[in-house]
């Protein structure tokens, strides 16, 4: 029994590490981006691509990381994706020209995308439903919003202290402690399941289709939605997408049964995790712009002013782990992101030119953090609802690909409506005046994400009883509540 417990704490830890440094590293690059200019000779163009490659990477290839861990185990995938993410790393910290260190930004969004949804469905299989599992998925929660605030702060703080390559770098410790830990849990996922095989006309036409769509929503900013690029690219990623639809259908092993989508549960947790993201990314890129651009910070002092947010999802995501029996997944969904629709009203009443650290930063930071913090909790139990436990990597991918495409789409058109609402004009009055119109979006973004779960969840829900240690082993393929241990209370 205790070997078990210490398994399951291993195990926890291990996903806690990778959505941390997942999140990280889709942010820690942003501050270090002039420096890798002056130093590898990049194009303004082909700057882009150290963002963007690994975003594509990693948005088009999530479903099949998460399909490839039902198929053929969790434990292979994780350690995959651990060694191709610690060598692209090490790769990209050593290369010498634009093309290598865009290759090894691709490669770490290839290991990013084997890594998140194994990472949330191991969590989903160590621990069975009630208390345990809500206080897993609450830290879960934590670790991705700390990765990306502490992602700004630390790649300013490197870049001034050593250099830009030290942002690449110092994924190298983490991947050795993880890839330790994955050893000493034991990698307690479900097994390989003998006979099935992967649907290979599935998976390219997903990861093609929902690469062309990433790849069209983030070059919005280079070329025009009316373009006959972005046109062309995106009414290429709808075309396939469709066909990938009508594959899955007759697919005998899919890669997303759409069945899944069928459970009211699963469906609204994917939707509201698109409306979800599309605000919250949008309005981290806005925050930043506006405290270095109107307020004048600094890249170290931007990464520190976002310090207050994790406090926040912190706070947020306790307060979810401790009421989510009580209130149920519909009403602390409604209310979370109620909550940080408030807190990014509050940004777009407050941000002025004029405007200060403790007004236009902080009160609405923690308002609306601790609203998306509330989110995690009731939102990956939403998502994992009545899904089979070799099912649980494609149910993954699927919330994995609704976050980083909601994510790519929210920024694309927001910036977009920024640009507009600020006009010709450059002084810091006209860029605030642009960023406000931005954050009313995305807290309309929000609010209907509160609503999409007050809708279509269930307006009765039944929390299930912790199970005793023997029904956990029997239920969930050896998976042991810690909460059934004192020392675990808490």
């Amino acid at each position: 029994m205790n070997d078990r417990l210490g398994k399951a704490r291993w195990l926890l830890l291990v996903a806690l590490i990778v959505q941390f440094m997942v999140a990280l590293d889709m942010s820690v690059v942003n501050v270090a981006l002039p420096d890798m200019r002056r130093d590898l000779g990049f194009t303004p163009e082909g700057l882009l691509w150290v963002v963007n490659a690994y975003a594509l990477a990693f948005g088009g290839l999530l479903m099949l990381g998460g399909r490839l861990a039902d198929l053929i185990g969790s434990s292979r995938v994780l350690t995959a994706g651990l060694v191709l993410f610690g060598v692209a790393s090490l790769a990209g910290g050593l290369a010498w020209s634009p093309g290598g260190l865009i290759a090894a930004r691709a490669v770490q969004g290839i290991g990013a995308a084997a890594l998140a949804p194994v990472a949330f469905a191991l969590i989903a299989i160590a621990f069975p439903a009630g208390p345990a599992r809500s206080r897993a998925l609450g830290l879960w929660g934590m670790a991705g919003a700390a990765g990306g605030a502490v992602g700004v702060l630390a790649g300013g703080v490197l870049t001034d202290v050593a250099s830009w390559r030290a942002v690449m770098l110092v994924n190298l410790p983490i991947v050795v402690f993880a890839l330790v830990g994955a050893v000493r849990s034991g990698l307690e996922g479900h097994p390989a399941r003998t006979g099935a095989r992967l649907d290979v006309a599935g998976a390219l036409l997903a990861t093609v289709g929902t690469t062309l769509l990433v790849l069209g929503l983030v070059r919005t900013s280079t070329h025009p939605w009316g373009s006959a690029q972005t046109l062309s690219t995106l009414g290429a990623a709808v075309l396939l997408l469709i066909a990938f639809a009508g594959v899955e259908l007759r697919a005998g092993t899919p890669l997303l049964r759409l069945g899944l989508l069928k459970g009211r549960p699963v469906l609204t947790a994917n939707l509201f995790c698109l409306l979800l993201s599309s605000g919250q990314f949008a309005a981290f890129y806005f925050v930043s712009l506006y405290m270095q651009q109107v307020l004048g910070y600094g890249p170290t002092a931007a990464g520190a002013a976002f310090l207050p947010f994790s406090v926040g999802v912190v706070a947020g995501s306790v307060v979810a782990t401790r009421t989510v029996a009580a209130l149920g997944t519909r009403r602390l969904l409604a209310v979370g992101g109620g909550l940080a629709a408030l807190g990014l009203a509050g940004f777009a009443a407050t941000v002025r030119a004029d405007g200060s650290f403790l007004y236009s930063i902080l009160g609405p930071s923690l308002v609306c953090s601790a609203g998306i913090g509330m989110c995690f909790v009731p939102l990956g139990t939403a998502a994992t609802t009545d899904v089979a436990s070799d099912e649980t990597g494609m149910a993954s991918g699927l919330l994995n690909s609704a976050r980083q495409v909601g994510g790519s789409l929210g920024l694309a058109v927001l910036v977009t409506v920024a640009a507009q609402a600020t006009g010709d004009g450059g002084r810091p009055a006209d860029l605030a005046a642009g960023y406000a119109t931005a954050f009313w979006v995305c807290a309309g973004l929000l609010a209907a994400a509160a609503l999409v779960a007050l809708v279509l969840l269930p307006a009765v829900e039944r929390t299930a009883p912790v199970a005793a240690p023997e029904d956990s082993q029997k239920n969930s393929g050896g998976a042991v509540d810690p909460a059934a241990s004192p020392s675990t209370q808490g």
